[in-house]
């Protein structure tokens, strides 16, 4: 089973090159799962109904999402009752929303698990108590986790926390690949953090000059999602009988 990850989609330039890139990707890699986290694909901060339709459209099977998954109370209704989208499964059990769902790929059941890291991030539990629970507690031929989280350490330590138990572990939130993709020994594919897709003439997607305005100054700036130089940026990953990994494969390309 070929697992296609697709990193944070930033407002509608994200969308718009989701749209142009997805198919392009599809006839490439032939996957049997597209995953895209979409936590600021409204507007470059958040998700609504419409803009998940937006990524469903483009040909994505599952959404996950991450700290910026509230920012839309009309949103929360619709987290409730959409068992495509999740979101991090260690925030409080109470809030809109789910932290992980199955689905049918490659002719296996595959879990997918959102997280949020517990460093620099506001979150109810640990996501290693979090995830291990889940996994004890539930059945799949294979786990992939989304671990939206801000320290590269905390990233990385979850991808040896579940070396040999999940498929791959995606890092998410920074926005800025990194160079760490790579299979572990137990079998798990992990990559600190895939990238966005979005703007690349941009600060994490927001235009320039307004990211630099707000950091220079250190007053509020209203931030507008840049537009130019559109990149999809993800992971690939091969996903044997055994629900882990084979292969890893990062994923750069242009949207036009």
């Amino acid at each position: 089973m070929k697992v296609l990850f697709i990193g944070d989609v930033v407002g509608s330039p994200g969308r718009q090159g989701l749209r142009e890139a997805l198919p392009v990707l599809r006839e490439r890699h032939a996957p049997d799962l597209v995953i895209v986290n979409g936590e600021n694909s409204a507007g470059g901060m958040g998700i609504t109904e419409r803009t998940a339709n937006d990524i469903f459209g483009a040909g994505a099977d599952v959404i996950t999402s991450g700290n910026h998954v509230y920012r839309h109370r009309e949103a929360y209704e619709w987290l409730d009752s959409e068992e495509r989208v999740v979101r991090p499964a260690n925030y409080p059990g109470a809030n809109p929303g789910r932290g992980h769902t199955v689905v049918e790929a490659g002719g296996m059941r595959v879990r997918v698990i959102n997280l949020s890291g517990g460093v620099g991030l506001r979150v109810a539990r640990s996501p290693f108590d979090t995830v291990d629970s889940i996994l004890s507690h539930h059945e799949q031929d294979a786990a992939i986790v989304d671990f939206h989280a801000e320290v590269s350490s905390e990233k990385v330590a979850m991808g040896w926390h579940l070396d040999g138990r999940v498929a791959a572990v995606f890092g998410t939130h920074t926005h800025v690949p990194t160079a760490d993709g790579r299979v572990l020994p137990g079998g798990t594919a992990h990559v600190s953090d895939v990238g966005m897709t979005g703007s690349r003439t941009s600060v994490l997607g927001v235009k320039p000059e307004q990211a630099l305005r707000s950091l220079i100054t250190q007053m509020p700036t209203r931030f507008e999602t840049a537009e130019e130089d559109v990149w999809v940026m993800g992971a690939l990953v091969d996903v044997n009988d055994r629900g882990l990994a084979d292969s890893f494969e990062q994923v750069m390309l242009p949207a036009r």
